[in-house]
This record gives structure tokens, C-alpha cells and sequence, in this order.
């Protein structure tokens, strides 16, 4: 109820989720009620991939070239997605696996079937905690590669609370006001004191309410797990020793449990995850010393020993924030490249303007709260701004807007002072794009979205200063 559309009270109203946290069928049934309900349908072209965007410094427009044609706008914005660009690693002979391979952020529209077949799955992030326990149930036997441990904590999804869901819409937009001022953009249920502050009883009776309710609400534990390094190491060894008294076989618990601290990569929440360990059709794999040198037609070869499976799953996530719009070549002010530009920084102004691209924007883009806060509202707050900006920068008589290079490296610099004040920096994570081989080292996600929508106002109060017109 949280991560959904909110600028429309009857849709809030009207709409029912069936679970807490609803499966992408219930997503996408929404997402098509959303685009009927308000007419959308005849402004969108799908199955249509944009190859390049050229912008005319002459004529002031960008050039946009599509797998069907070709359109010329004023303004381009790119809603390309901060998770929709998939990564595949680049291991030798992957190409020659013969089997069926199927990617976790890319699964068929049919039904996959896993009966009966051996299956082999690389990654042990969110997408393959999620999945992990559901082919485990098909398999006959799941062999599942792992390079690092995850944190994860228990989903609890079932069935919406109605009794719960009809408190939220009998105040659904203060509600909505409220979670705009958390630290998150929605409501973790925050506890304010800090893990420091008391006894040993009491922060663990608190671990075990929010390991029992469920989700990632278990970070707003105590109010310094993020920032304080020994009170995040008490949430830390509280969850291994929940992972150690799940899974019985201890060298297997061993190797699922992680070193880094909670939060500095994604938390994940699941259902049934470490206990899926216990099966005997599941077998743990530790690649972190023995990795993959190369696949064969039916398999892979580690350092210690040769699998064989039928299928591959590939739950290697993506190339988060600026992946998808690296994908497209677009071309700025005298004919710079974004994507060779990013490759040195991937940096955007407030994560809306590019310094060097006028008239284009990017929704949750590098530098933006986007991935750590609730996507939904935060898209909304770009989307709002954009438009506001786009319209004023019309009303003013002015062909276009950029970022100045001067606004641009000072926020990327404040995003990394901001983060350098966390946890979050600690470890290799997508948040700094460390799982992309060659891609700079930077943290990418503002942290924080109330200070974050008050920039953005104080820049638009102020005729949005930090941009250049012409």
C-alpha cells in the first residue's frame, strides 16, 4: 500500500493488493488497470528498443532513432528503469552451455517448468533469494553458485490485512504526507533510540519482533544500525545466528553467513531461503575461493570439481542507475558520448540534468535517492519536478536547459560525503556499482529523501539555480 501510485486519490481508493507484498502478476494487473484507467495506451509504443539519441544544437531538439523509426523532440526524459538492465557475467565458454539459460531480471512470459531437471543458478542476490526456494521445489536437484552471502530476513508475506489496509485509506494522503518526511520515503516504524543505548534483552527482543513481523522494516530496528559500525554488528551476528540455528548442516550455515554489514548491500527479505538449505536436492556451492574457470556444454568446471545440469539460472542483477540508459547512444553538445562520459563518473545533477546534455533528463538517475527509498513516490517526485521545470523553462523563452559541470561534480561530491557518513560505502555492492567489471567505483543513490526534496525545491525556488539556459 505504500509502493504504489499516489497521485490519484480514487485509485488509491478503488484498489485492493491481495498480499503484503504482492507477486508481479498482481504488479502488472495494476500497472495495466493504471494504464486503461487513465487512457495512457494511445501515448506508448512497445516492443520498440531506442538505439541512439542525438541531440541538434542547432535546431535545439534531440534526434531519437527506435528499432521502428525515428522522432524528433524538444525535451527527451529518460525513464529507463534504475534495475531493468540485466547483467551477465562474462565467464569463459558461457556461450557454449548448451542447456536452457534463463535470467532472473528477464524470465519468460510462459510458465517455466524445473520437474525433473538438474538446475544450476548463479548469484545469491535478491532475485535468486527469491527464487532459489521456488525451484528447489521442482528440481531435482538445484545446485546453487555462490560468490557471497547475503543478508536476508523473513518476508511474512500473506494475505492484506483488510482491517489494517481500511486504517490506511480512511487517511491514505496524511499517511502518504508522513512517509514523505522518513529518512526512506516510507514507513520502517523507526525506532528512535540506538543499539548502543540498551541492554543486551532489550535489543534482542526487539531483533526478534521485527524478524517475527517480517520485511525490511528489520533496519529501523534501532536508529544507528547504519551509521554506528558495533551497532550494526549486533543486528549482523543476530541474523547468522538465525542462520545457524535454520540450517543444520554447520559448515553449510558457515558459508551463508555474511561478513560485511547489514545494509551496506541490499537487504533482502524471502520466504523459506535457509531453510531451502536442508533439502536434500540442494547442494551450496563456494566459488568465493574456487571460482568458475570456464563453461562446457552441459555444465561449468570450478578449481575443486566439474557440475553438470540441464538448466542455468543466471540471478546476476543488473547494471543498476545507469545501465539501461548506457545501453542507448546518446550523444550530447559537440558530439561528447554519455556512455564514455559515464564510464569516467557516472554523475547527473540532483540524479534530473547532465552537464553537457541539454533538455534531457533522467528520472532516478546517479545521484538521486531512487533504489534506497520507495521507488514509487520517488519517481513521482521527478516526474512532478521535471514537468514543473520544463514548463517554466518555456515560459521564460529559453530553447534549453542543462546542468552546469560546476553543480554536477559538487552534488556527486556531496552524495559520496553524505554515504562516507554510513555504512554503506563498506563493502562491494551494486550501490557502487562494484558488480559491473570496469565500471567506476562511486556510490550512486542519494541517501536521504526528505533533505533530497528540499534541494530539489530550493533549486526550483531559486530559478533552478545549478542549470544553464539559452
Amino acid at each position: 500500500m505504500q509502493y504504489s501510485y499516489q497521485f490519484d486519490e480514487q485509485l488509491q481508493q478503488e484498489w485492493e493488493w491481495p498480499e503484503r507484498y504482492s507477486s508481479q502478476p498482481d504488479i502488472l494487473k495494476y500497472i495495466n488497470h493504471v494504464a486503461d484507467r487513465f487512457d495512457l495506451r494511445r501515448d506508448i509504443q512497445l516492443q520498440t528498443w531506442v538505439e541512439s539519441a542525438t541531440y541538434n544544437e542547432e535546431e535545439k531538439q534531440w534526434h531519437v532513432k527506435t528499432s521502428k523509426g525515428e522522432a524528433f523532440a524538444r525535451f527527451c526524459v529518460m525513464a529507463t528503469g534504475c534495475l531493468s538492465s540485466t547483467n551477465t557475467p562474462d565467464v569463459p565458454g558461457i556461450k557454449e552451455y548448451a542447456g536452457e539459460v534463463f535470467h532472473t531480471g528477464n524470465w519468460p512470459k510462459s510458465e517455466v517448468d524445473f520437474t525433473g531437471k538438474t538446475v544450476g543458478i548463479l548469484g545469491t542476490g535478491s532475485s535468486a533469494i527469491q527464487s532459489i526456494p521456488l525451484i528447489a521445489e521442482q528440481a531435482e536437484h538445484l545446485y546453487v553458485f555462490q560468490r557471497t552471502p547475503n543478508f536476508s530476513v523473513p518476508a511474512a508475506n500473506g494475505p492484506t490485512n483488510r482491517q489494517e489496509a481500511s486504517k490506511i485509506k480512511a487517511r491514505y494522503s496524511e499517511f502518504r504526507k508522513e512517509c514523505a518526511n522518513k529518512f526512506t520515503g516510507y514507513d520502517m516504524h523507526l525506532n528512535e533510540k540506538g543499539a548502543a543505548e540498551v541492554s543486551s534483552n532489550e535489543r534482542l527482543e526487539e531483533y526478534e519482533k521485527r524478524w517475527k513481523n517480517g520485511g525490511l522494516m528489520f533496519l529501523g530496528a534501532f536508529s544507528d544500525l547504519l551509521i554506528n559500525e558495533d551497532a550494526n554488528e549486533t543486528a549482523a551476528e543476530f541474523i547468522r545466528q538465525k542462520i545457524s540455528s535454520i540450517v543444520e548442516n554447520p559448515k553449510v550455515a558457515s558459508l551463508l553467513m555474511p561478513d560485511h554489514k547489514v545494509g551496506c548491500k541490499r537487504l533482502c527479505a524471502d520466504s523459506g531461503y535457509y531453510s531451502t538449505f536442508n533439502r536434500d536436492n540442494v547442494t551450496l556451492i563456494d566459488i568465493s575461493n574456487n571460482p568458475i574457470s570456464s563453461f562446457q556444454s552441459m555444465g561449468l568446471t570450478t578449481s575443486n570439481g566439474e557440475w553438470i545440469f540441464d538448466n542455468l539460472v543466471l540471478a546476476t542483477g543488473f547494471d543498476a542507475m545507469t545501465g539501461a540508459i548506457s545501453r542507448i547512444d546518446v550523444t550530447g553538445k559537440q558530439g561528447n558520448s554519455l556512455r564514455e562520459k559515464w564510464v569516467k563518473n557516472p554523475k547527473a545533477y540532483l540524479g534530473l540534468g547532465i552537464s553537457g546534455f541539454p533538455n534531457l533528463f533522467t528520472i532516478n538517475g546517479p545521484g538521486s535517492p531512487s533504489v534506497l527509498t520507495n521507488m514509487l513516490p520517488s519517481i513521482e517526485q521527478h516526474v512532478n519536478w521535471i514537468t514543473d521545470c520544463i514548463n517554466w523553462t518555456k515560459s521564460k523563452g529559453f530553447d534549453s536547459i542543462e546542468a552546469s559541470l560546476e553543480a554536477e561534480e559538487t552534488w556527486a561530491e556531496h552524495v559520496n560525503e553524505v554515504a562516507g557518513q554510513t555504512i554503506f560505502p563498506t563493502c562491494n555492492s551494486w550501490y557502487l556499482g562494484a558488480n559491473i567489471p570496469g565500471k567506476k567505483r562511486t556510490f550512486l543513490p542519494y541517501l536521504g529523501f526528505p533533505p533530497y526534496v528540499e534541494k530539489c525545491e530550493s533549486v526550483a525556488r531559486n530559478n533552478y539555480t545549478g542549470f544553464e539556459f539559452s
